[in-house]
């Protein structure tokens, strides 16, 4: 009786996540990203060349985004004609912007994102489990087949398939989901394992990360009781996330203030520009910036990059 209720609720799980998975529309980045008429007229009117990337660094100044292309310029995106939120990438199956893009999945034919992804976490935990729990009832009867101790039937030939495709889903799905695991402990995406993300001055592969437990609630929310259901609990709003802020050198000697006096006037990486109520609360033991540093790093905005050029990037 307590295998035939555990079969069933792991099944209800795995049906509810799977389904949840599929299902929720990935969201897209809202519309103060995107560009007013004027600013794409202005846009596709102007040469490439600094008059664009002035439009560009206007739309951009009032928006919370840190992160940069390759070559230092605001993200864009030509085909949505918006400036891409962090963490925000073109999907060119879906053929529109998925906020937090983690990557598109053929298998629930839908892009894994910051609305889904809690979702697509909790199918792979609930798939393994399953998956685990039939390999684990069937491995006695398994065992009978080899040494014969079964009715020689059809059904014993159902058995060993059984138990074949549930080991097997088990190994490729448990190295799936502790891969997945581990991006959530290093609050990252598959996309940005590949390509780091770009700040302002430099390439920070950990630029999003907060500590395990701040990231953890990221994607899971503060509300334990919700974090095994396939309900949405992730905080903020996919279109702007906390950061570490500021990067110090460690070469460099620090002051009693714990920061030195090189990092306070040009390591600061990310402009000083406010977080969504919902998240500024994951920052509350994170250093802080002096009112002074921010008014400098304000009016240097668009002006430490000469070189900013519009690029397209995935």
């Amino acid at each position: 009786v307590v295998c035939l209720v555990a079969y069933h609720i792991f099944f209800m799980l795995f049906v509810w996540s799977y389904w949840k998975t599929i299902f929720t529309l990935p969201m897209n980045p809202s519309k103060e990203f995107h560009l007013s008429y004027s600013d794409k007229e202005s846009l596709e009117r102007e040469p490439r060349g600094e008059s664009q990337q002035e439009v560009l660094r206007r739309a951009a100044k009032d928006l919370p985004i840190y992160t940069r292309t390759m070559s230092g310029a605001i993200r864009y995106c030509d085909r949505c004609h918006l400036v891409k939120p962090d963490r925000c990438h073109h999907c060119s199956v879906c053929d529109k912007c998925i906020l937090k893009m983690d990557h598109h999945c053929p298998w629930v034919n839908n892009c894994v994102g910051f609305s889904n992804y809690k979702f697509f976490l909790l199918f792979l935990a609930y798939s393994l489990l399953y998956c685990l729990f039939i390999a684990a009832t069937d491995l006695q009867y398994f065992i009978k087949f080899w040494t014969n101790g079964l009715p020689d039937t059809q059904a014993k030939f159902h058995i060993m398939f059984l138990f074949f495709a549930a080991a097997m889903f088990s190994v490729s799905l448990s190295s799936l989901f502790g891969y997945h695991c581990w991006l959530v402990s290093k609050n990252k995406s598959t996309l940005e394992v590949f390509r780091a993300p770009i700040f302002r001055h430099r390439t920070d592969k950990n630029g999003f990360s907060l500590g395990f437990s701040k990231n953890l609630r990221q994607v899971f929310g503060d509300e334990k009781k919700y974090w095994l259901l396939p309900v949405f609990s992730s905080l903020g709003d996919g279109c702007s996330f906390p950061t570490c802020l500021v990067n110090q050198d460690p070469e460099q000697a620090s002051t009693p203030g714990g920061l030195n006096s090189s990092s306070k006037n040009e390591n600061h990486l990310f402009p000083a520009k406010p977080l969504r109520d919902s998240q500024s609360h994951l920052l509350t033991d994170a250093p802080s910036w002096s009112e002074s540093t921010a008014k400098a790093e304000k009016g240097k905005v668009g002006m430490s990059n000469p070189a900013l050029t519009m690029e397209n990037e995935t």
